[in-house]
């Protein structure tokens, strides 16, 4: 009831409208995480991400970059903090409407605007700063939205955090992605 709850005030909190498209599950050490993605208005970064999905790339990440009252990121790096080898880039799909609201799921890049690949965020809050045409004239590509589990979202945000290595924001122990599976097509 509390999971219905959570995913029926963050559906009214999200303002965006979203086209429905496929469904995943992301099963973390925390919970279950249910993402719808918009295939409509993100066709190239969804299908980039499915594929990712599809081939088990995200098994044993981690989520390796948290910061509460911002986001949580993953889909890039193993709880030794080693980064994947990734496919090539996709282009920046930031222009498409979608806003990085709280909830909603978004690439991660570099400084190059068109350099994401594999890595992705959940956001926290309204981020608004990241949305087109944002500081660099490109934005992060919003690509789909939490519709149950945001609760265990929020619990990762908040998850004790330090330095390793060259890494900040690195969960003090690490909170793994086990699978991301596609439920509905």
């Amino acid at each position: 009831m509390k999971r219905l709850f959570a995913s029926l005030i963050l559906a009214a909190c999200t303002s965006t409208l979203f086209a429905a498209g496929p469904v995943v599950e992301m099963h973390t050490s925390k919970g279950v995480i249910v993402i719808e993605l918009d295939g409509e208005k993100a066709p190239a970064t969804v299908a980039n991400f499915l594929e990712y999905a599809e081939s088990g790339f995200y098994e044993n990440t981690v989520f390796h970059r948290v910061i509460d009252g911002f986001m949580i990121q993953g889909g890039g790096f193993d709880a030794d903090m080693s980064q994947k080898a990734t496919r090539a880039p996709v282009r920046n799909e930031a222009d498409n409407g979608l806003k990085n609201e709280p909830g909603t799921i978004a690439m991660a890049r570099t400084r190059d605007p068109h350099s994401a690949t594999a890595q992705f965020f959940i956001n926290l809050v309204a981020n608004t700063a990241l949305d087109y045409p944002s500081f660099d004239g490109y934005g992060y590509a919003v690509f789909g939205r939490v519709t149950e589990g945001f609760d265990i979202v929020q619990s990762i945000g908040r998850v004790a955090t330090g330095t390793v290595g060259p890494f900040e924001n690195v969960p003090r122990e690490p909170v793994s992605i086990d699978s991301v599976r596609i439920v509905e097509r």
